[in-house]
């Protein structure tokens, strides 16, 4: 193939690349977006292919069998659950792939290299290094093999700025002299380190604004490999994303009313335990109501919000959460859904497991957009949500979530809250919506207690 046809074939796999990302932004159109964004892959994989410096194929097919089969393997066995563990395991999978490259470009010419080819060479090495063991370190968080607690201890945020410094200025002197590769392989190593460093401070309530942050790095990675091996479609590809991450992640904060600088320093988002099953919390007593009672006021509602959140994700409650939903629309009673920006492990993380369920998309709101009908509601089905349905957002001025913008589920008539236990949230806080006197606390297994309460409504 010419190397005119290969930069046409990147042209339009960059259109399509653009063309996903834009449909990804409507829950309407993300299912094409995603389409366009694949079909634009396959294009830019094809063009690679066909580039006349390509010696052999053998190591390349060797990869894509292996690339494949892990890829496969992710899609079949990892449930839409587990979404926010999977991508932040891409995110690792990209970030190693760019150290790889910048690794074996300076294998491969070391003192040779030129200032332009140094450059991004190391640009490409330190962030996709801190991005492999940054995103493996928020896959451990997120699947519980590492606590989700913050670790801190004295002087971190100082001790890691410093180690980043140090990093920067290896990075200076190795650009000026490629022929010291003890400089080069120390830089590596310290930026291994930063990745684990970085997240090991952040807590499960930053993990969305955590992975946006990684997709940033990854997508920086790539978009300096591309310079690299002068490749425009990695170039453009590394540049979308290394920029949406990094809008999301701004977004994610603000959902939060939170400076970047403290997701990323302020160490926030701890996980408080009580005992499983307790019905009372520092806010006062709980009114514990039983399914029965759940299923009575449900009967009596003619409009109902639903608030789903990562209690859902764990108990896989979204199909019988539709089932119910299902029924109750057969009774003439309004549905609708609830989306806080920050609901989950990671941006849309509600979105996807309620689409997975084959909910329509016309009963699914943001928080903007269902805020101010909760007055006018007659009762909210909270199910595994916490710290995004506080009243302390808005009323206790020394909570450590006071400004949050919050869901209003306070206003209905009645909420139903459903919960294995009362224990804190992310933030580590009481939530003083389970003591206001139009809380009905329904604790156990969020998909047992909506499958029961399915079959009550049923009967």
């Amino acid at each position: 193939m010419s190397t005119a046809l290969i930069q046409l074939t990147y042209f339009f796999a960059s259109a399509l690349f653009i063309l996903g990302l834009k449909d990804l932004g409507s829950p309407e159109t993300a299912r094409r977006g995603n389409l366009f964004a694949a079909a634009g892959m396959f294009l830019a994989i094809v063009g690679t292919l066909a580039h006349r410096d390509i010696i052999s194929y053998e190591w390349i097919v060797t990869g894509m069998i292996i690339g494949s089969a892990i890829g496969a393997a992710m899609a079949i066995f990892m449930p839409m659950t587990a979404m926010p563990e999977r991508i932040a395991l891409s995110h690792a999978f990209g970030g190693l792939a760019a150290a790889f490259v910048g690794i074996s470009e300076y294998y491969r010419h070391g003192a040779e290299m030129e200032l332009l080819k140094t450059v991004p060479v190391g640009f490409e090495v330190i962030f996709g290094a801190l991005t492999f063991t940054g995103s493996l370190m928020a896959f451990g968080k997120l699947s519980g093999y590492i606590t989700q607690v913050p670790v801190t201890y004295k002087f971190q945020n100082q001790s890691n700025i410093s180690l980043f410094a140090v990093t920067l200025a290896l990075y200076v002197a190795w650009l000026f002299t490629p022929s010291y590769p003890v400089l080069f392989y120390i830089m590596l190593g310290l930026a291994f380190l930063i990745g684990v460093l970085m997240v090991l401070p952040i807590g499960g309530a930053d993990m969305p604004v955590v992975i946006c942050l990684l997709n940033s790095y990854a997508g920086l990675a790539a978009s300096a490999t591309g310079f690299v091996l002068s490749n425009n479609i990695l170039i453009i590809a590394g540049s979308l994303d290394g920029a949406s991450g990094l809008i999301l992640s701004i977004m994610m904060s603000k959902a939060m009313n939170r400076s970047f600088t403290n997701v990323l320093f302020g160490a926030f988002g701890s996980v408080a335990e009580t005992v499983p099953g307790a019905a009372a919390s520092a806010t006062g007593s709980v009114n514990e109501g039983t399914i029965d009672d759940a299923v009575t006021v449900l009967r009596n509602a003619q409009r109902v919000i639903v608030v789903p959140g990562y209690g859902m994700a764990v108990s896989q409650a979204q199909h019988a959460l539709r089932e119910l939903a299902d029924l109750l629309d057969s009774d003439g009673v309004t549905v609708k859904y609830a989306i806080h920006p920050v609901a989950g492990r990671m941006p849309g993380h509600m979105n996807v497991l309620l689409a997975e369920a084959n909910v329509a998309y016309d009963h699914i709101f943001d928080l903007e957009d269902i805020n101010d009908e909760f007055s006018k509601t007659d009762a909210v089905i909270v199910i595994g949500a916490n710290d995004v349905v506080n009243p302390a957002a808005k009323t206790n001025p020394s909570s450590p979530i006071y400004g949050m913008p919050v869901l209003n589920v306070e206003e209905a008539r009645t909420v139903i809250v459903l919960k294995r236990s009362m224990s804190a949230g992310f933030a580590g806080i009481d939530n003083e919506l389970f003591a206001l006197p139009n809380t009905m606390m329904v604790f156990g297994d969020a998909k047992q207690t909506v499958t029961k309460m399915v079959q009550a409504l049923k009967s």
